[in-house]
């Protein structure tokens, strides 16, 4: 009890202690943007990092910026966990945010200048051949000259509402009768396309513009009678978070007016083109009330994200080779029978090295099988074109009973999530919303079937969502079971985000926010005791961020007690690793590469030295992360069959500890370091000088070891990793 209470206490905001999260997230899309600079990728695919740089950047400032530029308006002064106030925090996220925006831009003058040398012609305001101009003039005017809409602004004309990331054109207009200036604002239309493909110039296999030189060019086009004197582009960005009120009466009704409402929350950027006019932008000031507001003035391309339409471009030279996932063998080997397959072993499918199918085709049998009596799913993003909702509806039109917890608090998948849910609904789904302060994002299918004299239930737990597009690229883990131990703890959990009846115990499952942190607590004290017995004590981690400060302080006293702690941490970290007399024995790292590292591991020596058959593994939806922790509806899973074991903690969890192509490495100052070819490392940090690895190329040619069934003893093996401890 007293260790407990002292690590409460060193909670407190310490800046030698912890690092900023706000800092750390921009430190995390610094190493995303860095892999468009990185030249072993394809010309496209680095295209596509900056692209996703963009977007991340934009949602960070809609949503991160803006909540702190909120504390600051209503002069809030509670600190960070480094000890910052709202308004410190504010200048280093504006500060940050700048230096990045400058780095994207340096990184889309060289990709710009590499695309013309491949052929891709990136178009400006310079001349055009006669064919592609009249061409331009011709698209101008039958598809986009309908859809525009110049406003003048004047005191007869209110100023123009101004959309989240709407962009436009400010046009300084001399009216050719009489010489009178006139200022016109022009709104480009999110139905626009960003960059428009016109036919090829000389010289290049194909060429873009976007779509505001479109606009410039034919300015004349929309003011006849008047010369163009100058015209600037900017872009807006808004606060898109949507907070929900306790007194909220009816949870569907308010998620339709606050989706709406988000549409016009307060500025967080202003963003302009370099040698935008002074007048034009001191009114835009004054009309958008900046309060608090970044504003960046832009030498380049105004809205990085729109760049994922050239990413399109048909070359397939220059993006990374196709890869098809693997159907698991040992579901085939039941003639695609998935409950065979599981009734028979557990199994655990690693996507997208494995086929997002399998988790569909549990579904859509599920929905036909006369046996299966119930279907309970948990639905956090299911995508626009859901093949799950679809096996949903079929199954409740079957007769069966359907029941699906859709989470309107899913994040810009708001809107999708009311959609699916109306349609669930008059399919004779049982829609529930969960909680009105927590958020499900658990990701959890349970399926009962009647076999023999009574029930049997299968479920599947995801470390990641039912999207079947982000399932491409993500890597994420889908664990089936027939356990009748996770199967009555799955049940014990539906029936408390359904009708609030919290469990008391359960057999397997740890459940947040109920006692999902004290099951961490209660692995890592495990840890340290097996230290202070002389036992070897490890800790292996993977996850997307680790932010909470108390499970933070908890693996500080674990580093103290000699427990050798690895974690790979992709994104946000909060903790300071290597600092002497605080983290000595904790390294974390992070993997940047084509995939998405997604899917959430914990591992525990359990008193061997790992990887081992005894150590205790386990996988969650959620991130070591206090919103995960204690306001959403989380599960860790522990993994006990042991082929799914192996692979886990032996090829999974091993793979990426040993990866160094696409592996960064913390240090205790904040800085990430790019281990790269001819840096390999050890997981324990010491030099290796093996052979460097790649551990999503060895995904992508080695079949998992559950789902490789009878083929794994009879055909090719899966190549062993191997650990290497001290000079061995």
């Amino acid at each position: 009890m007293g260790e407990t209470k002292a690590i409460e206490a060193a909670a407190e905001p310490d800046p030698t202690r912890l690092f900023n999260r706000e800092l750390s997230w921009l430190a995390f899309n610094q190493r995303v943007l860095a892999e468009a600079r990185n030249p072993d990728y394809p010309l496209l695919e680095r295209l596509r990092f900056l692209s996703i740089s963009g977007s991340n950047l934009d949602e960070f400032l809609m949503v991160r910026a803006a909540g702190i530029a909120g504390q600051v308006r209503r002069q809030i002064e509670d600190v960070s966990t480094d000890g910052r106030t709202p308004a410190q925090q504010l200048a280093a996220i504006h500060d940050g945010a700048i230096a990045l925006e400058a780095d994207q831009q340096a990184a889309w003058r060289e990709l710009r200048a590499l695309l013309a040398e491949a052929g891709i012609a990136i178009v400006g305001n310079g001349r055009l051949p006669a064919a592609q101009a009249n061409w331009l003039k011709d698209c101008f005017e039958q598809n986009i000259l309908p859809i525009i809409t110049p406003q003048a602004i004047d005191p007869a004309h209110p100023f123009p509402f101004i959309a989240n990331q709407g962009m436009g054109l400010m046009l300084a207009l001399t009216r050719l009768a009489d010489g009178a200036p006139v200022l016109e604002m022009m709104l480009i239309p999110q139905a626009l396309p960003r960059f428009l493909r016109i036919p090829a110039l000389d010289g290049a296999d194909a060429a873009w513009i976007a779509i505001e030189d479109v606009l410039r060019r034919h300015a004349e086009l929309l003011f006849p009678g008047f010369r163009v004197a100058g015209h600037g582009l900017f872009r807006v960005l808004r606060d898109s978070d949507i907070e929900i009120e306790e007194d909220a009466e009816d949870l569907v009704r308010y998620f339709r007016t606050a989706i709406q409402r988000r549409r016009r929350g307060s500025p967080i950027m202003l963003q302009l083109q370099a040698g935008f006019d002074p007048a034009a932008e001191a009114l835009l000031r004054e009309q958008l009330r900046l309060d608090h507001a970044i504003v960046i003035q832009t030498e380049g391309l105004i809205g990085m994200a729109g760049l994922s339409a050239i990413v399109e471009e048909p070359r397939p030279e220059l993006k990374f080779e196709p890869y098809n996932p693997r159907y698991p063998e040992r579901i085939l080997e039941h003639d695609g029978d998935c409950f065979a397959a599981i009734r028979e072993k557990d199994i655990v499918i690693h996507h997208p090295y494995e086929s997002f199918e399998v988790v569909i085709d549990f579904l859509r049998q599920a929905a036909q099988d006369p046996d299966v009596v119930a279907i309970k799913q948990t639905l956090y993003r299911a995508g626009k074109q859901s093949a799950v909702i679809a096996a949903l509806i079929s199954a409740a039109e079957a007769g069966k009973s359907v029941t699906a917890v859709v989470e309107l608090k899913a994040r810009f998948d708001e809107e999708q999530n009311l959609l699916w849910a109306s349609q669930l609904e008059r399919a004779g789904v049982q829609v529930i919303y969960g909680f009105l302060d927590w958020k499900t994002h658990a990701k959890v299918s349970m399926v009962v079937r009647r076999e023999g004299e009574g029930l049997r239930t299968y479920c599947h737990f995801g470390t990641g969502n039912y999207h079947p597009v982000t399932a491409r690229i993500y890597t994420d883990l889908s664990f089936f079971t027939a356990d009748p131990a996770l199967g009555a703890d799955a049940g014990a959990l539906f029936n408390f985000i359904t009708g609030y009846v919290e469990p008391r115990r359960t057999t397997q499952l740890a459940i947040a926010p109920i006692f999902l942190r004290e099951r961490l607590y209660e692995l890592i004290e495990r840890e340290i005791a097996m230290a202070a017995k002389g036992k070897p004590a490890q800790i292996w981690a993977k996850l997307n961020a680790l932010t909470d400060s108390r499970l933070i302080d908890r693996l500080y006293a674990a580093s103290r007690a000699g427990v050798e702690i690895s974690l790979v941490v992709r994104g946000i970290c909060c903790l300071r690793p290597g600092v002497p007399g605080l983290s000595d024995n904790i390294r974390v790292k992070s993997i940047i590469g084509r995939f998405l590292e997604h899917g959430r591991i914990w591992a525990f020596g359990n008193g061997g030295e790992l990887p081992s058959a005894q150590a205790r593994v386990f996988i969650a939806s959620a991130d070591a992360m206090t919103r995960n922790l204690d306001r959403r509806v989380e599960v860790l899973v522990p993994i006990r069959n042991k082929t799914v074991h192996d692979q886990v903690l032996g090829q999974v969890m091993l793979a990426n500890l040993l990866d160094t192509e696409q592996s960064w490495r913390l240090d205790g100052d904040g800085n990430w370091h790019r281990l790269g070819v001819g840096q390999a490392r050890r997981p324990d940090g010491s030099a290796g000088g093996e052979a460097p690895f790649n551990c999503h190329r060895y995904f992508m040619t080695n079949p998992s070891l559950s789902g490789r069934g009878a083929a794994l003893a009879s055909g090719r093996k899966v190549p062993k990793l191997a650990l290497r401890r001290g000079g061995a």
